[in-house]
């Protein structure tokens, strides 16, 4: 039976056990990167190189494993730990792999810099255009580490941040960790656009500065950047969170954001997943952009757009959001948001004019959505005459949809 075992060659020249040095010694073919397969060119093992789509690669390793009796392949760091350990394991059976660990870039940063390494959320850009891994990171944690993609990837980390507003982080970038020429520099975000940098490279982001508003739910009013008022109240919020159940890996389309208000408090719900707030007024989004600063909340998009045309480009969401701030043609909005919930889905959405709530009801009982209302009117304190009285905000409607699966 062919044999196939995959080798953490650890960190620089890094060391490998005997029992690693032996297979290697004795496989019939090695396949591993071209840095990896140069420093074994004294072997007589036939050698294959990691390069291209990857997908053809991983098949190219099963045809290898049917053909030879023994295939090693080698990995930088730790196979299982952000390396071709996971892909292959989408190819092959538990039981047909043999995993030799190694350090990680990871270990050896933290070791070169005293950090104990539980404490850092890691995340990978090496061979991915996606950044909300990296989005979702710095919204919830204080230091977090980065695979990247060569030697422009702390400049890519650095314009990610600087888009985002996320100017409350630094970065320790590693070079060639492991080997005599190895370097760590400490950067702002602003001075890493003018330096250059090593492929073989690891960037650590340590949070210098807390959010002004800690990310949560009920967060104040008076706590969001808004205008005359024009924000959906706390309370109502919660009604809103509590229709929509979020889970922590769902797309989340908050339609007619406003502030964001309700956009970042669904962050803190959705913490693997990803939130669009989506406002047709741009001060408005200037407003949700200085909210999420504010507040960390860094894996909400802002999209400036008039719906439905600006959805187009966005994923398909497992939750909507209608807030009050629609134009004249909610009904559209409803149809095409509607159309593209995920099956299983729900709908929210809050109004305070009876026309809108018509719509919404039409249209839910049109599709044969399971759906159900309520009407949410909150009186808040205020003092009077050395007393308390209580306030009365606008009513406003809540429809809940459910899409069937």
């Amino acid at each position: 039976m062919a044999e196939l075992y995959v080798i953490g060659t650890g960190m620089g020249d890094g060391v490998i056990s005997e029992t690693a040095h032996e297979l290697i010694s004795k496989a019939d073919v090695l396949v591993g990167g071209e840095r990896l397969l140069t420093r074994l060119s004294h072997l007589k093992g036939r050698r294959v190189t990691i390069k291209g789509p990857l997908e053809e690669m991983l098949q190219k390793i099963r045809q290898l494993v049917e053909v030879e009796e023994r295939v090693v392949v080698l990995a930088d760091g730790d196979p299982l730990f952000f390396g071709i350990g996971e892909r292959l394991l989408k190819v092959f059976e538990t039981h047909e792999l043999q995993f030799f660990p190694n350090v990680t870039a990871l270990q050896a940063a933290s070791a070169e810099i005293g950090l104990p390494w539980e404490r850092v959320k890691t995340v990978s850009l090496h061979g991915r255009r996606d950044i909300w891994p990296l989005l979702r990171a710095i919204s919830f944690h204080d230091l977090v580490g980065v695979y990247t993609g060569g030697e422009d990837g702390p400049k890519v980390i650095a314009r990610v941040l600087k888009s985002k507003g996320a100017n409350s982080f630094q970065l320790i970038v590693f070079e060639n960790l492991g080997y005599r020429d190895q370097r760590i520099r400490e950067f702002s975000i602003d001075e890493v656009e003018e330096q250059s940098f090593h492929p073989l490279n690891f960037v650590l982001l340590k949070r210098i500065r807390i959010p002004i508003v800690p990310l949560r739910l009920g967060i104040d009013d008076e706590k969001y950047i808004h205008k005359a008022g024009l924000i959906t109240k706390r309370e109502v919020r919660a009604v809103a969170l509590s229709r929509l159940d979020v889970f922590d890996t769902n797309t989340v389309w908050d339609l007619g954001a406003g502030c964001g208000s309700v956009a970042i408090e669904v962050a803190y719900l959705a913490r693997e997943g990803m939130v669009f707030a989506v406002e047709r007024q741009k001060s408005r989004t200037m407003m949700i952009r200085k909210n999420i600063e504010r507040t960390g909340a860094f894996h909400v998009e802002v999209i400036h757009g008039f719906m439905p045309e600006c959805l187009e480009s966005l994923p398909d969401p497992d939750r909507v959001f209608v807030g009050g701030g629609l134009s004249g043609n909610s009904a559209t909005v409803l149809e095409e948001a509607a159309r593209r919930l995920k099956p299983g889905g729900r709908m929210v959405v809050h109004t305070v004019l009876m026309s809108s709530l018509e719509k919404c009801l039409s249209l839910f009982q049109r599709l044969g959505w399971q759906h159900d209302m309520v009407q949410v009117q909150i009186s808040r304190s205020a003092a009077l005459l050395g007393s308390v009285r209580l306030d009365a905000l606008n009513p406003v409607f809540v429809i809940a949809g459910h899409k069937p699966i």
